[in-house]
């Protein structure tokens, strides 16, 4: 697993990020977004009630570029935040068991190439950023 003990604490914390899209055409897009710590594959998995129909996941099959951004304001005075960015490549997959029966069966799955966070040690303040290699990411 390439995220720390508590950038994966943060994680479980957090219910909602920001997944930024790129289309096959070069235009942006950002969507708030569920996901979860896959433990299992290395990986963050987004889900949705009808994932396949959406643009982020037409964007995803087409580009596989993504980053996701999870943050939040910990205290206003004094001023502290905090949060974890993950840019990576991701797959759009089909046909997979869902964690929620309401949820669809498609995934968008993120595979970290480099990990960004600050806020979310002991210390409060440190901004750490790293690359990800792609072996131990779940990729080859």
């Amino acid at each position: 697993m390439d995220f720390t003990e508590t950038e994966r604490a943060y994680l479980a914390s957090q219910r909602l990020g920001r997944l930024a899209t790129v289309a096959p055409g070069g235009a942006p897009q950002n969507s708030p977004v569920a996901f979860r710590l896959n433990e299992a594959t290395g990986t963050i998995d987004i889900h949705g009630y009808d994932l396949g129909a959406s643009r982020k996941f037409r964007n995803v099959a087409a580009t596989g570029v993504v980053s996701l951004v999870v943050d939040d304001i910990a205290s206003v005075d004094p001023w502290r935040v905090r949060g974890v960015e993950i840019r990576g490549t991701a797959e759009a997959l089909t046909d997979q068991d869902p964690p929620q029966r309401h949820l669809s069966r498609e995934v968008i799955r993120i595979h970290p190439v480099r990990i960004i966070s600050w806020g979310v040690d002991p210390d409060g303040a440190a901004l750490r950023a790293r690359g990800v290699s792609r072996i131990s990411a779940g990729t080859t």
